[in-house]
């Protein structure tokens, strides 16, 4: 018979021991026995039930059972109406919720032969303790009295070290769980020679030299073992210790970094014969076929975890440059583009010695997101500001010197002096100070990780990003840590103004212009910089052909004249315009602001798991306003559409069967997984 136990146990059962409540095992168990109330009533012997035990001096031990009476004395209760005391659920003396059947056998016993409950049938009955999740952080020298103990489960409590010479000999489970035991040294003192299976799973197991303690010398007999989510990385040392365990038929190591590397699951295949079942998945005959002679090239496998991160479509994103007002002639022109991005873990041992690798140059994240990745916002801010003003100062500055070399004098009255020009950076380089530019902290990856995006894309029904990304990480313990946390999916909308010249004057000439971002009252505004273009004199060549021609001309009338010829009636001209010259673009700094936010879970990627795809969903962004504004320019655009072309038919929206698409972006990420022993010497072999 076993017995489970999941809180601490009474003192007066283990006489010469450590009092309760100071984290040891033998203190968890005797709170749990004091909890049963095995001594009290209903249980134990008393006033209650003393008839039915007679003098204790001259009977042997198999008297000692109690005898049933035909007539009970009065005050007292026969066996059955004690045992439907602790047996009704509506009982004041009934066993608590988290009970098990081991908590009902001992209560009944108490009430049947209490008698019996003495420390000797404690320590000679136990085969099984389970304590669990009760603060434990001592195994002490009290479980070497239970002499028959065979399973002993310690799951989820705070334990750093195990004495193993504490440790009952004939142990042969032994399950330490979600503790904080950082190396398998302590277990190998004097560990358990009959032991058959060691759970040491979701601990702090860090280090290669975690290898040497895997091996025979120390578990002879070992059947089962689970090390798994801990933090070991060195595979090839890992299976190479293992393979002397020659009774090891059960094997995790899913969760730790090792088993992210993309041939971990064939190299262990093929290095362990004997293994059956693997990271709970049973080895086939198939598998240790495809992966034969892996072990033989072990030691020439790269130790690098490979992703793909793929990023699909963006659907039901609101279309803004319809709530925008009209562009007047000298702008400003507003652009809209949207892009996804996501952070994803630096591996900081790759990034050195592939920095111009092929990958880098697929996809390189925008000046934007490396600026918000490098630094923090506040830091961020201010730096663009001396960038926008140091650079606007060197442009105008030698613009205007250009200007003044070709121009002469008469131009410097349009630029009211070098000293104006000089002094305004100046004003505006601290007006912009105060402001401090806003970068959204939403934009800003955790620490550890890098910021990534997608190619700028205008606004469609269907924004369809297209992207794929490959991140190759040799530093595979943060690479966990990462996979734990997930990676935030960010829908971001840029905005960028261009004017063709500066807006009306407010009264300086050369200062930087400051103006409303345009959008609708109810949303944030944000002030954009714009600077004035000042466009220098440019020497046309049709102007020389004319002045040219014009000289031919007359010189040919002064001849005729001379000749006695007349001079023709000149014929009246309507004076033609002079052609302007094409206005230049000035951009804004862009303005981002964030449409949606959401985390995606990769903890299944570390739970053995190939691929996480999901949809992120971000609520509904669309109204039925922007919709019908949306319908109307699209109506427009049919409208202008040739004659030829059969237009399409937009149908209208009804506000009764309205049903906005929300926001929402695909999303896919990958762990690449050898599925050969030629596949993987091919792609990682050094």
């Amino acid at each position: 018979m076993e017995a489970s136990y999941k809180s601490e146990s009474e003192s007066e059962a283990w006489p010469g021991t450590q009092r309760p409540g100071t984290g040891t095992v033998s203190a968890a168990v005797r709170e749990h026995l004091r909890k049963l109330c095995l001594r009290e009533f209903p249980c134990g012997a008393g006033s209650w039930n003393k008839s039915r035990f007679l003098p204790q001096t001259w009977r042997t031990w198999r008297e000692l059972v109690p005898k049933e009476e035909d007539v009970v004395s009065p005050g007292e209760e026969t066996v059955e109406a004690l045992l439907g005391l602790v047996r009704s659920p509506h009982s004041p003396w009934a066993l608590l919720n988290d009970s098990n059947a081991e908590d009902s056998f001992l209560r009944e016993l108490a009430i049947r032969n209490p008698l019996m409950i003495t420390d000797t049938f404690f320590y000679s009955y136990f085969r099984s303790l389970r304590v669990v999740d009760k603060e434990v952080t001592l195994v002490d020298k009290d479980l070497l009295k239970f002499l028959k103990l065979e399973e002993l489960v310690l799951s989820a409590n705070r334990i750093k070290e195990v004495d193993a010479t504490n440790l009952p000999p004939t142990l042969k489970v032994l399950e330490l769980y979600g503790n904080e035991i950082s190396s398998m040294e302590c277990l190998c003192a004097h560990p358990p020679a009959g032991l058959q299976h060691l759970g040491l799973g979701h601990n702090k197991l860090l280090g290669p030299l975690e290898s040497l303690y895997v091996t025979a010398d120390h578990w002879p007999n070992l059947v089962s073992l689970d090390l798994g989510f801990n933090d070991l990385t060195d595979l090839q040392s890992m299976v190479a210790s293992l393979r002397t365990l020659r009774h090891l038929r059960l094997l995790v190591l899913q969760g730790n970094p090792l088993a992210l590397v993309p041939y971990y699951r064939g190299l262990t295949i093929d290095s362990l014969a004997q293994l059956c079942v693997l990271d709970d998945i049973t080895v086939s005959p198939n598998e240790k076929h495809l992966f034969r002679g892996l072990s033989l090239n072990g030691d020439l496998l790269a130790q690098e975890a490979q992703f793909v991160v793929t990023i699909g479509n963006i659907r039901g994103v609101l279309d803004t440059s319809v709530l925008d007002p009209e562009p007047g002639p000298e702008g400003p022109f507003v652009a809209y583009s949207y892009y996804v991005t996501y952070d994803f873990v630096r591996d900081e041992e790759g990034e050195a010695d592939e920095d111009t690798g092929e990958l880098a140059e697929i996809i390189k994240p925008s000046p934007s997101s490396e600026l918000l990745v490098e630094e923090s916002p506040e830091e961020v801010g201010e730096d663009v500001i001396k960038d926008i003003v140091g650079g606007v100062t060197e442009e105008v500055e030698g613009s205007l010197e250009s200007e003044v070399e070709e121009s002469g004098e008469s131009e410097l009255s349009v630029i009211s002096g070098p000293s104006t020009v000089l002094q305004t950076p100046r004003a505006s380089a601290e007006e912009l100070a105060k402001l401090r530019l806003h970068i959204d902290p939403r934009l800003c990856p955790s620490p550890g990780t890098v910021l990534f995006n997608t190619t700028h894309k205008p606004w469609a029904e269907v924004i369809p990003c297209g992207y794929e990304m490959q991140h190759s990480l040799r530093d595979l313990v943060p690479l966990k840590a990462f996979l734990l946390a997930g990676t935030t999916v960010t829908i971001v909308e840029e905005k960028v103004g261009r004017w063709s010249q500066r807006p009306p004057s407010t009264g300086c000439t050369s200062a930087p212009f400051l103006f409303s971002s345009g959008r609708p009252p109810w949303e944030p505004r944000s002030l954009i910089l714009s600077w004035p273009v000042v466009l220098p004199a440019v020497d046309s060549p049709l102007s020389a052909k004319r002045g040219k021609a014009e000289k031919d001309k007359k010189g040919k009338e002064k001849d005729r004249k001379g000749q006695g010829e007349k001079e023709p009636a000149k014929e009246w001209k309507v004076p033609k315009k002079k052609k302007e010259l094409p206005k230049e673009l000035r951009q804004d700094p862009p303005i981002l602001q964030v449409l949606g936010r959401s985390l995606v879970i990769l903890e299944p990627l570390l739970a053995g798991e190939p691929l996480v795809s999901t949809v992120c969903n971000f609520g509904m962004v669309r109204t039925l306003t922007s919709d019908r504004l949306t319908l109307a320019r699209d109506s427009k655009k049919i409208k202008k559409v040739a004659k030829k072309e059969k237009p399409k038919a937009v149908n209208p929206i009804y506000e009764s069967d309205y049903r906005p698409e929300p926001l929402t972006v695909e999303v896919q990420i990958q762990l690449n997984q050898c599925r050969s022993a030629e596949e993987a010497l091919r792609m990682f072999a050094v």
